[in-house]
């Protein structure tokens, strides 16, 4: 991976987390966000290499570079990148990591439910192809 580019790894099956890879590609017009799937090879093989489980696929991850962020810092970090309004959620980060974990797990605990899981994993369109690592 190019150190330019961070990769987003993300729950290829929950509606939630592939509205929030499509929200990530509209504000990420130079394309500094690569992505894959928790469930995909390149997606287990980045997991293993940071030392998180594999099986478990309730977290969202971001890797820049030699650095690993998950759940809430992946989120913030990546949120760091936008400009505009966007560019505001930054100071989330005041509010103390357990507890915006905790947040975090609840939501990653109910997705399904209250957003929908699909059967398979999400196929990228084809002018964003390129975002997605296989």
């Amino acid at each position: 991976m190019q150190r330019n580019h961070a990769i987003v790894l993300f729950d290829g099956v929950c509606n939630l987390c592939t509205a929030t890879v499509q929200f990530i590609i509209k504000r990420d017009p130079h394309g500094y966000f690569k992505f894959a799937s928790l469930q995909s090879e390149v997606g287990r093989q980045l997991l293993a290499e940071h030392g998180l489980s594999t099986t478990a696929l309730d977290t969202f991850v971001l890797v820049e570079g030699s650095r690993c962020f998950i759940r809430s810092d992946a989120a913030l970090r990546v949120a760091q990148h936008f400009s505009g309004s966007w560019s505001l959620l930054r100071v989330l980060c005041l509010i103390p990591r357990p507890l915006r974990d905790w947040c975090y797990t609840v939501i990653a605990r109910h997705r399904y439910g209250w957003f929908g899981k699909q059967e398979t994993c999400m196929l990228p369109s084809p002018d964003t192809m390129d975002r997605f690592l296989s």
